[in-house]
């Protein structure tokens, strides 16, 4: 009878710790990491070292695993294989996060492809940050030319201005704040009416005239949730500032499917 029970015993607790494991790309990890959902902050890899040590999405991923413990989040680069997303990981990731400036032209059709049919098929979250108005990602899904006014370096600064306090994007931000912000991008922004206008705000210029302009804009694409968020220059640490990572972190989990 002892022996059976501690056979019973060995089995029972064999089976406790198989169902506390699955098996992830690199063997064997904790269900409840499987079970936590992923966002992907990607970045083409060119943000100045002296601004951004360890890239523009490193910055980002720090605020996000800061204020999401319940989350994966994973940095991915265009110089990774598979441009940094291979398709295991497209498959889980639950919003993707770009930024990009000068090589957007390096993404490959088959990649772009992939991000748009997850969005808008399988509602995917896709956020997109300054200069990744002109990503082929960004194109793809927005479907129009994603050109501003006009793009100049003459700003001193950046104010936001909360427009939409309900918007979950909003949750716990000032009415205002401002960050140092030396490239403006001025109205109109060629793309399709937002849902949502979240953040509105102006850039200070040097003269100190002001350039208002929208800033934090929302769509639904297909059965996706898209966010956009105009400031975030590599010369300036946007992404270090307490306010902006908030936002990114409510950003993300607006954006995030339901399930």
């Amino acid at each position: 009878m002892h022996q059976e029970t501690s056979r019973r015993t060995f089995l029972a607790m064999g089976a406790a710790a198989a169902g506390a494991c699955v098996l992830g790309a690199k063997g064997l990890v904790a269900a409840d990491t499987a079970a936590k959902p992923t966002v992907v902050v990607w970045s083409e890899g060119t943000a100045p070292k002296d601004v951004y040590p360890h890239d523009i999405n490193g910055a980002v991923a720090e605020g996000l695993r800061a204020d999401l413990p319940d989350w994966n989040v994973v940095v991915a680069n265009l110089d990774d294989p598979d441009q940094g997303l291979p398709d295991s990981l497209l498959a889980k990731c639950d919003v993707l996060i770009w930024w990009g400036h000068k090589r957007h032209d390096d993404v490959k059709n088959e990649l772009v492809a992939k991000v748009d049919k997850r969005v808008k098929k399988d509602g995917m979250g896709f956020i997109s940050l300054h200069s990744s108005h002109f990503a082929r990602t960004n194109k793809k899904l927005m479907g129009s030319p994603c050109t501003w006014g006009a793009y100049i370096g003459d700003s001193v600064d950046c104010k936001i201005t909360v427009q939409d306090a309900s918007h979950p994007i909003a949750a716990g931000l000032p009415k205002e704040f401002c960050f140092k912000h030396s490239e403006r991008y001025s109205e109109p922004y060629a793309v399709p009416e937002p849902k949502a206008v979240v953040l509105t705000g102006a850039h200070t210029l040097a003269d100190g005239k002001e350039d208002p302009a929208r800033m934090g804009l929302c769509w639904e694409v297909g059965k996706g949730k898209f966010y956009y968020f105009m400031p975030g220059h590599e010369t300036n640490p946007v992404f270090f500032d307490a306010n902006v990572r908030r936002m990114m972190s409510n950003a993300v989990k607006w954006a995030a499917p339901s399930k």
